[in-house]
């Protein structure tokens, strides 16, 4: 019962907290009749409030995430830089990236750690199935930050994917319309923000990248390797031997997205292929027997009826 009742405060402490850092309907309401009488759009005290709200909110969460990050830190630099990779996969870019996903895996493990006792609690088992279901749960809460990035990454990588062959198309027609490729990477990158906006993100770092004084080539690698995309890769390094070599970068990018068409279509082609075998499943499990009991009842119960009226037989 004690257990219970806590459960319910934390969960209602949770709740207000939510609540007081939401922004409230009546502010905008308020907002709008001002607009609507010729007064001022916004209100001073409005404003003072959402700021106090929004650095509360902050200087909690600056608070909290170091303690929550202590235990589960990356004591080694190559952890740390692979998890740095793979939230930059994801498209995760925030400066404290790092430390907001490992915060939420100690937050999610210790709500299911609290979740498995309550519950546990609640069913009233021993201490061994409590033990069980509580490390459980928290392994599961632990785990979920781990999942979600893994499902992001591959997300990413598939719209990545999906958009090669069209910027590369755009990138051609730039480039042989006389373009520099800085600036058809530029252009190429502002044209596609609306349709393929993850590559477009890509290609426009790339290009700050270089007008920042870095080379080109080491831009191009570094948005290869942010991607972890392998058709993004070799395209990179189409770019630089054929930059280096002396041969046109126009062919070469043209040649580029025919293959990543053809990869693509033969992508397409081996899942229609598979949907035939992934097919037997359902039908193994739930049409065949559905069929049997259709075409083989009537003639099972006529054979048991048979059975039944003919004392020869039985």
């Amino acid at each position: 019962m004690d257990m219970m009742i806590l459960g319910i405060l934390g969960v209602l402490g949770v709740v207000l907290v939510c609540y007081s850092v939401m922004p409230k309907k009546n502010d905008q309401r308020d907002a709008v009749k001002r607009r609507l009488a010729g007064g001022r759009g916004t209100d001073e005290i409005a404003e003072i409030t959402k700021q106090a709200r929004a650095s509360a909110t902050e200087e909690f969460v600056s608070k909290a995430t170091p303690m929550l990050t202590r235990l589960i830190m990356p004591t080694s630099d190559e952890e740390r830089t692979n998890l740095r990779a793979k939230l930059a996969s994801a498209g995760f870019r925030h400066p404290q990236g790092q430390t907001l996903f490992l915060a939420s895996q100690t937050m999610l493990g210790s709500i299911g750690l609290a979740l498995g006792l309550f519950a546990g609690f609640s069913l009233d088992q021993d201490l061994a199935k409590l033990g069980g279901i509580s490390a459980l749960s928290a392994a599961i809460g632990f785990l979920l930050p781990k999942g979600w990035l893994a499902l992001a990454i591959k997300g990413r990588k598939e719209k990545l994917r999906y958009a090669l062959p069209d910027t590369l198309d755009l990138l051609v027609v730039s480039v042989e319309s006389g373009l520099a490729l800085d600036a058809a990477l530029k252009r190429v990158g502002d044209e596609m923000m609306p349709v393929h906006p993850e590559l477009s993100e890509e290609l426009r770092i790339a290009t700050m990248e270089s007008q920042m004084g870095i080379p080109r080539a080491e831009a191009l690698q570094n948005m290869a390797d942010r991607t972890a995309l392998a058709e993004l890769r070799s395209l990179v390094s189409m770019i630089i031997q054929a930059e280096k070599f002396g041969t046109s970068v126009a062919s070469a990018l043209r040649n580029q997205a025919e293959s990543l068409r053809v990869k693509r279509h033969q992508q397409a082609e081996e899942r229609a292929q598979k949907t035939a075998v992934k097919l037997m499943i359902p039908l193994v499990l739930f049409i065949f027997p559905a069929m049997g009991v259709v075409l083989a009842g009537p003639a099972a119960l006529k054979m048991l009826e048979a059975l039944k009226n003919n004392p020869t037989l039985n």
